[in-house]
């Protein structure tokens, strides 16, 4: 049974709105996958945070005119599913990534990223972005560094004192002995 004309509304409209916020987007195809497989991506990318829907390719159209991933209409053919990724950008990447490796029927159109359209091939490079808190450790190792690299210099320098006097004591007592 088809959708009536109010549930496609409001499902374009559910779809835009997340495209509004969402950072970056996967299509990928995906005939030959088992309901049971379908159900499997649905709860990974509830657990990653990601927006994942099956729509079809004209309220997918619809859904995405405006926004930042417009790019991606001229794919949006076959059977696709779209996957948004929210907070982090690359969570969807990593999400399509990491199931079409076991399941080799998931196939990935698309990739979108700041309103540019990129192939499959830059997948893996979108995938690769840090989460946030591995960004967000990485600025604080590199905000660090000098002021420890200053401590470390500043107390050196009292160090190497201690060292010279104490290699100056010795040398007076084998001198003494």
């Amino acid at each position: 049974m088809g959708l009536s004309l109010e549930q496609k509304k409001a499902m374009v409209q559910e779809v835009a709105a997340v495209a509004d916020q969402a950072l970056t987007a996967v299509s990928a195809e995906y005939r030959g996958l088992t309901a049971l497989e379908m159900d499997r991506l649905r709860a990974q990318a509830r657990e990653q945070g990601v927006y994942l829907r099956v729509v079809k390719n004209t309220l997918a159209r619809r859904a995405v005119a405006g926004t930042d991933f417009e790019c991606m209409t001229e794919g949006f053919y076959g059977p696709l599913l779209l996957a948004f990724s929210q907070d982090d950008p690359g969570a969807a990447a990593r999400l399509v990534r990491d199931f079409s490796k076991k399941n080799p029927a998931l196939a990935v159109r698309n990739v979108a990223f700041g309103g540019q359209l990129y192939g499959p091939e830059h997948l893996e490079r979108l995938a690769s972005l840090p989460t946030r808190e591995e960004a967000l450790s990485k600025l604080m190792a590199t905000m660090r560094a000098p002021i420890q690299k200053l401590a470390t210099t500043t107390n050196e320098v009292p160090g190497k004192l201690v060292r010279t006097l104490v290699a100056v004591r010795d040398a007076k007592k084998e001198e003494a002995a």
